[in-house]
């Protein structure tokens, strides 16, 4: 069943390549994202065993594979009225590589094999690059290139990091292998040094793909040129499905006695991604590529509150279903916007509110939410966080964050409030406000501010195990 999981949309995938109907190729996407997510929730609630070598779902994996479904769901339902307006560039391409997308993001999730992951992974690198180069322009493809070159030095580290966590078996006196259960089985007996290189190569490799600073450089351009729907997906799929890689070593590390060096590198790179997308805010004029700096900032929270440990990981956890869902309603609503205006920067998108009032007013109610304001799900999950830095005695850190979140809070908010409000500049397109282009982002707002004021029991459970499994010692 898992296998089929994985692979089904393959089929969709094919047939919207010979489907001669331009809608009913749109149609496919949420017709088959749809299925995905409720075979997602078969498995999550365990109505599906979900245990094997090479395929499985643990704790970990089932609450990246839930949101990033719910994610992909959202996307493929607003692709539809997206793809309707769009009818000169044709959706021949788009369909196929979505679908191809979310089967290589499932593979990724799903593999209890370190290679299998490895080349899923590189899977949805090469499946997503036509989806940034959608406009067909100068910047477009100049975006594409930078995201194919760089990701794929990311990946290539990767699997230098791969073979080292192989070669510290080799003295071990076990059979070498990467499956995933064996290697944290083994742990105790492999060789230190080549361990601890092999996660550095991993954190480095993965965290290209993930958007961690200084490895990010690839994420302004390609946000900012790719559709709102693909900034969506790779805002809140890839990246997801990124740092659950990294957990992995991490989980590795510390089933070997060696997670306080794995956390002291994941803290010491959240940090500096907090820092650069801080400065980097400040007075940015093109809301798209303000979004990409806002998900530099999340991955960094991400990896703070793992490099803490405890509760910490507890709140990094829910922040990874916080930051996808907020990311969605962003991407999405800032799409509309630049659809309306023709443009993404400040200098011609002024009084969103009232050209757009839904679109603007989700765009707004997006950044009081994503910047950690009460009452939605990222105050929790980064107070959350905090509470475990504090709780820690690791004041100097707590400190850092707190200046670091009350820069980006300034940086976004002068933007995003110089875009949706006061007089409307006039829009050269006539778009206005559709349902299909507005009911994704309004639900994906809806979840978050849901898991702002009440954390439904069988969440904060999965939670619970998917942070357990990080912190689990020899």
């Amino acid at each position: 069943m898992l296998a089929i999981l994985i692979f089904f949309p393959l089929l969709p995938a094919a047939l919207s390549l010979v489907t001669p109907w331009y809608q009913a190729r749109s149609w496919l996407l949420p017709a088959t994202s749809a299925l995905h997510l409720l075979l997602v929730l078969l498995f999550a609630f365990g109505r599906f065993p979900a245990d094997g070598h090479w395929l499985g779902l643990d704790a970990l994996s089932t609450v990246v594979l839930v949101v990033t479904s719910i994610l992909f769901f959202g996307c493929a339902l607003y692709a539809v009225g997206y793809l309707d307006l769009r009818r000169d560039r044709g959706n021949q391409v788009m369909v196929p590589c979505l679908l191809v997308f979310l089967s290589f993001m499932t593979l990724a999730v799903a593999s209890r094999h370190m290679g299998l992951m490895w080349m899923a992974a590189e899977a949805t690198t090469i499946a997503s690059a036509p989806l940034i180069y959608f406009n067909r322009n100068r910047l477009s493809i100049e975006a594409t290139w930078k995201y194919l070159l760089i990701c794929s030095v990311g990946i290539a580290l990767a699997m230098l990091g791969i073979l080292f966590v192989a070669y510290s078996a080799l003295g071990s006196g076990t059979p070498v292998s990467l499956h995933l259960d064996d290697l944290l089985v083994s742990a105790p007996t492999l060789s230190g040094p080549w361990l601890r290189a092999g996660f550095v190569f991993l954190l480095v490799g993965f965290g290209t793909k993930m958007g961690l600073a200084p490895l990010h450089t690839w994420k302004p351009d390609a946000y900012g040129e790719a559709p709102g729907l693909v900034g969506a997906l790779l805002a809140g799929g890839l990246t997801s499905v990124s740092f659950l890689a990294i957990l992995r070593g991490v989980q590795l590390m510390t089933a070997a006695g060696d997670g306080a060096m794995a956390r002291q590198a994941l803290l010491g790179m959240g940090l500096l991604s907090l820092l650069l997308a801080a400065i980097f805010m400040v007075r940015q004029p093109d809301i798209k590529r303000l979004l990409a700096y806002s998900s530099v900032e999340h991955m960094g929270l991400l990896a703070v509150g793992v490099g803490i440990g405890g509760l910490a990981t507890f709140g990094a956890m829910l922040h990874l279903v916080n930051n996808a869902l907020t990311k969605g309603c962003l991407f999405l609503a800032a799409g509309n916007i630049q659809r309306a205006y023709a443009s993404k920067n400040l200098s011609e998108v002024r009084g969103a509110l009232r050209a757009l009032p839904v679109s603007g007013t989700l765009f707004l109610a997006g950044f009081i939410a994503i910047t950690g304001s009460p009452p939605f799900g990222p105050f929790m999950s980064e107070f959350t966080i905090l509470r475990g830095i504090f709780a820690g005695d690791r004041v100097v850190v707590g400190l850092l964050v707190l200046i670091f979140l009350a820069t980006v809070f300034i940086g976004m908010g002068a933007t995003v409030l110089a875009a949706t409000q006061g007089e409307a500049t006039e829009k050269p397109t006539g778009f206005t406000d559709r349902p299909l282009l507005y009911i994704s982002p309004l639900i994906f707002l809806l979840m978050v501010l849901l898991l702002g004021v009440y954390l439904p029991e069988p969440l904060q459970n999965a939670l619970r195990q998917a942070a357990a499994l990080l912190e689990v010692q020899p």
